[in-house]
């Protein structure tokens, strides 16, 4: 299918690996142009260059931390005009409710909300002004049905989530769509985390705490990255423009609702 965005811009925050690197090799697959974010500098590189080689696509990179006041105003500056927002942060640390200090709950609100409501403010007026835009936020399953030990990430995506459902439907009548994508357990870097969390406290090994999850999803498997990017493409593509302010649920059928 012809996504109808070839030529179109987007920025695609913590893009260097996992969830966020599926969602740009799609986005340059359908022949978008890409400003590519990450902490890390050389695989940031690293992956600019391959999707450069094999899409033939502009991709500009800009290497920091976004949940820094610096942070945003350079990858804001160097995203001025683009078409395209996929946000994205890393969640914090699993953990019991009695673990969590002020701290904890303030650095969770800036990465997982506080961020990319940054990112809209700042580029949403463009896409208004152009009469097209796409933002696509990914969040968690966890907004559908809390993770108990995943408190921090419950509660800052689930603020983000609130903030989408007012803003979709505001922006809307200017042909911008803004939707959340709710990632169940991916082959990434967050699941051997998680995996280790495991593994540790209940004294078994990766392969079985691995085997363990598996079993809870009823697709019997992990997701992959380039499952969710095409989903993300999707989203951002010119078919997409009657999906407004949705939660779509990439999970392999483990959240357990009717709705």
């Amino acid at each position: 299918m012809d996504l109808g965005i070839k030529g179109k811009r987007a920025l695609v925050c913590a893009s260097s690996k996992g969830l966020g690197l599926g969602c740009a090799e799609a986005l340059a697959e359908a022949g978008v142009n890409l400003v590519m974010n990450a902490r890390g500098a050389e695989a940031l590189e690293a992956e600019a260059a391959r999707l450069r080689d094999t899409y033939g696509v502009d991709v500009q990179t800009v290497a920091c931390d976004v949940t820094s006041t610096e942070g945003q105003a350079q990858v804001i500056e160097a995203a001025q005009g683009v078409d395209i927002l996929v946000t994205n942060a890393g969640g914090p640390p699993p953990g019991m409710w009695s673990d969590w200090e002020r701290e904890d709950f303030i650095k969770a609100l800036d990465a997982n909300m506080l961020t990319p409501i940054a990112f809209m403010k700042a580029l949403l007026p463009g896409m208004m002004e152009k009469g097209w835009g796409r933002v696509v936020n990914i969040t968690s399953q966890s907004v559908r049905a809390p993770i108990a030990v995943l408190g921090l990430s419950n509660a800052a995506r689930t603020g983000l989530t609130g903030y989408v459902a007012g803003t979709a439907r505001q922006v809307a009548p200017q042909g911008v769509t803004i939707n959340n994508l709710l990632p169940g357990i991916h082959a990434t870097d967050r699941a051997e985390s998680l995996d280790s969390a495991v593994s540790l406290q209940k004294n078994i090994s990766m392969e079985a705490a691995r085997a363990e999850r598996a079993a809870t999803i009823p697709a019997r498997r992990y997701g992959t990255r380039q499952e969710f990017g095409a989903a993300c493409a999707f989203l951002c593509s010119q078919h997409a423009g009657f999906i407004v302010g949705q939660n779509i649920l990439l999970d392999g059928g483990g959240t357990n609702l009717t709705m």
